[in-house]
């Protein structure tokens, strides 16, 4: 093979590898960049004493939930996902505070977007008791605001938010005066 050939096929190859990875450019831009609903502005999060958006989801029986079946009642209300590891850490805590409120308190416990079986597994291998709402859809997290996760809000008994704890929590107390602060309102 002459120099001039070599020369000319290290040229194509190298042309080659660019179009290619500019295909690949353009095929990962089209996925990612927003489409036209995308595009609508979104609030980050809902501001303390408006009212909490309703929903309606399906919990890990089957059975569907809204959270105007819980008024009157103090509301926990806490976004997460196995794959969360702050969420998993916080998870103990707040099953903790679900246990020694559960007659007064209701604790809501919102899986962003995973499946579940997904969910199931994660359950019965952490033994948690606490209830469990799917948002596969991301729905309800877009209700929320939810950028990030864990995201947990205190509803209190007229519907309204209370508190918004953004990132783990890692305070019993701090929840428990959340809560307790949100029951006298």
């Amino acid at each position: 093979m002459s120099i001039k050939e070599s020369k000319g096929l290290r040229l194509s190859s190298v042309i080659t590898l660019l179009l290619g990875l500019f295909a690949i450019g353009a095929i990962i831009w089209i996925i990612v960049s927003p489409t036209k609903d995308d595009a609508k502005p979104q609030k980050a999060r809902l501001a303390i004493g408006e009212s909490a958006p309703d929903f309606e989801v399906t919990n890990t029986h089957g059975d569907k939930v809204s959270l105007a079946d819980y008024k009157g009642k103090v509301v926990v209300l806490n976004f997460w996902a196995s794959w969360c590891e702050p969420c998993v850490k916080e998870m103990p805590l707040i099953n903790e505070v679900y246990q020694s409120n559960r007659s007064d308190v209701a604790t809501l416990f919102v899986n962003a977007g995973e499946s579940k079986g997904t969910v199931n597994e994660f359950l019965a291998a952490h033994h948690f008791e606490f209830p469990v709402m799917i948002d596969v859809t991301g729905k309800v997290s877009g209700l929320y605001g939810i950028i990030g996760l864990p995201v947990t809000y205190i509803i209190d008994k007229n519907g309204n938010l209370h508190q918004s704890i953004v990132g783990e929590i890692s305070s019993r107390e701090q929840l428990q005066t959340y809560i307790q602060s949100a029951a006298s309102d």
